[in-house]
């Protein structure tokens, strides 16, 4: 396990990202294509930078991409990837929806690989991450462009399975996604949902 552990640290290295993660998001992307260039994308729990910066690479310089965390975070854009908006702001905060849709007109994508302060309790830790979970859901519904995509970052846990039955309603299509990129032993995964169904379509 240290061995695959060093193999994704080192590839993140001579791939110029900051963290690991990014293969998490690569893995989802090469299988399920629903990053395309000249999209606007945001990328809740940023921090270090990594989703943004490849999600940046597919969206190109027509494309747009924001990233959101409690940590700031700084790095410049490449060209010819899309504009990173940086933004240091609790994805809690009642206003931040009315912050983002000042500036852009909705997304096409939502990215979050948000996750809770591990407590050692799983049961705690599970609650947790469904809150984050159901709060990235609340801001898709509020910021996502109709047959916008949403993928979100959970721990599995015996609520998991409600969770998923949660977002349904809100997406054509909902998969659930175990890179090989995340430790096996993880409780990590994925929810994917494809085509976004705004709140209208639901009256």
């Amino acid at each position: 396990m240290r061995k695959y552990q060093d193999f994704y640290f080192k590839k993140a290295k001579k791939d110029n990202y900051p963290a690991r993660s990014v293969y998490k998001l690569e893995e989802a992307q090469q299988k399920y294509k629903f990053l395309k260039k000249g999209q606007r994308i945001i990328d809740f729990g940023c921090h270090p930078g990594s989703w943004s910066l490849y999600a940046a690479s597919i969206a190109g310089e027509k494309g747009t991409v924001v990233g959101v965390d409690l940590q700031a975070t700084d790095i410049p854009t490449q060209k010819p990837n899309a504009e990173i908006h940086w933004l240091c702001y609790d994805v809690y905060a009642d206003d931040l929806p009315a912050l983002l849709k000042k500036q852009w007109p909705g997304f096409h994508v939502v990215l979050s690989d948000m996750a809770p302060r591990t407590t050692g309790s799983q049961y705690a830790d599970h609650q947790h991450s469904l809150r984050l979970v159901r709060r990235v859901l609340e801001l898709a519904q509020e910021l996502l462009h109709e047959n916008g995509t949403m993928y979100c970052k959970v721990f599995q846990g015996e609520d998991f399975p409600a969770l998923v039955e949660e977002c349904k309603p809100y997406f054509k299509t909902i998969k659930v996604v175990k890179p090989k990129s995340s430790r096996q032993e993880s409780r990590e995964v994925f929810i994917l949902g494809r085509n976004f169904i705004p709140v209208r379509k639901h009256i």
